[in-house]
């Protein structure tokens, strides 16, 4: 891909998943990269996205009921502060729970919504359920591009959505370009769906 063809970039996330973040993370590299490449963030959310399945195991479920309030608030700042706001508040949440290792500490959150400048009142907002039909629509919007049997994340590449992908360590400099050159070739072919192979390892945090 030539560094000046014009590329467009969607990419849904939900800040509780590590995965979203190690994607998020090559995004961000291939951005500063080219800063030409337009970026759009949005929200989706693991807990919506099961919220009818039956088969999920006690620990799951108690991971999900902790992953929604931070949606709610991420499609705050969304809807009412816009797309600069919700990467802000994605980067200093999403730091917290992954490098830091600090998903599980209340105090944590607390500082990213004070790093990320989240009004107090949009959270109280948040909390009562303002926004819910705001995350549903972009959670929806997300789902409806690659079917409802994936996950977060889903990147779209000038409209062509796909899930993943799913990497671990996120790669940097010219490793991060030859990956992004090959999403939009595949992007590229409408008759390209899926590649997969099984994962070895976890998600490897800088």
């Amino acid at each position: 891909m030539s560094e000046n063809t014009a590329t467009k970039v969607d990419f849904w996330f939900d800040p509780a998943c590590p995965w979203a973040w190690m994607t998020s993370r090559w995004i961000d590299d291939v951005k500063r990269q080219r800063p030409e490449i337009d970026v759009e963030w949005h929200i989706m959310s693991l807990a919506v996205l099961n919220e009818n399945n039956e088969d999920l195991d006690e620990g799951y479920r108690k991971f999900l009921s902790t992953a929604m309030r931070p949606v709610q608030i991420a499609a705050g700042v969304q809807r009412e502060l816009g797309n600069d706001a919700l990467k802000a508040y994605y980067d200093a949440v999403g730091t917290k729970n992954h490098p830091e290792g600090r998903a599980k500490d209340p105090e944590a959150f607390e500082e990213a919504l004070a790093e990320a400048n989240v009004p107090a009142e949009l959270v109280a907002r948040a909390d009562a359920g303002e926004f819910d039909e705001y995350l549903r629509a972009s959670h929806a919007e997300g789902i409806g591009l690659v079917g409802q049997d994936v996950g977060t994340p889903i990147i779209s590449v000038n409209g062509v959505a796909f899930f993943g992908p799913v990497i671990s360590p996120a790669p940097k400099g010219e490793m991060a370009l030859q990956l992004f050159d090959g999403i939009v070739a595949a992007a590229a072919y409408d008759g390209f769906f899926e590649l997969k192979r099984s994962r070895t390892r976890g998600p490897q945090f800088d």
